[in-house]
C-alpha cells in the first residue's frame, strides 16, 4: 500500500503556492492513504497567522487546510502515542509535537512515507525505519 504520512509543515505545504507544492501535490494524489496525527490540524491552523498578514487570505487558507483535512486519516493521540513519543524524546533531539507526530506515525508501520519541511525529522524519521519526502533531501 502507498501510504502517506504529513506533518504540520506538509499540510501547510499542500495548501500554499511555493516551488516544492507541486511534487508533494503529485505524491498525496499518489498515495491510496494519508494520515496525519490529530495534532497536524491544530498546528497548521495555527501556523496560517505566520504565512499571511491578510484577514482575507488567513480565511481562504483555513479554508484549503480544512478541505485537505477531510481526505486525510486522523491517527488519535492516546496514551500510547503519548507513551511512545516520551520515549523518543529521551533518545532523539526532538521537540514535543516532532515526537508525537512520528510516534502517531510509526504506529500505521513502516511502509510509509513522512513528508515534512523540518530538518529535525529527517534523520529521525529514517532512523525509524519510515521513508522521507522532503525539499531538502
Amino acid at each position: 500500500m502507498n501510504h502517506l504520512a504529513l506533518d504540520s509543515t506538509a499540510v501547510l505545504s499542500l495548501c500554499v503556492d511555493h516551488p516544492h507544492r507541486d511534487p508533494l501535490v503529485d505524491l498525496f494524489m499518489d498515495s491510496e492513504v494519508v494520515s496525519a496525527s490529530a495534532l497536524a490540524l491544530t498546528e497548521a491552523l495555527a501556523g496560517i497567522d505566520r504565512i499571511t498578514d491578510s484577514s482575507i487570505d488567513r480565511g481562504d487558507l483555513e479554508d484549503e487546510v480544512r478541505l485537505l483535512w477531510d481526505q486525510v486519516h486522523v491517527v488519535p493521540i492516546d496514551t500510547a502515542c503519548l507513551e511512545d513519543a516520551a520515549v523518543l524524546l529521551r533518545q532523539r533531539p526532538l521537540r514535543l509535537s516532532d515526537a508525537i507526530h512520528l510516534s502517531a506515525a510509526v504506529r500505521l508501520g513502516r511502509g510509509l512515507t513522512w513528508a515534512t519541511h523540518d530538518p529535525v525529522q529527517i534523520a529521525v524519521a529514517e532512523g525509524l525505519g519510515l521513508g522521507v519526502w522532503s525539499p531538502t533531501s
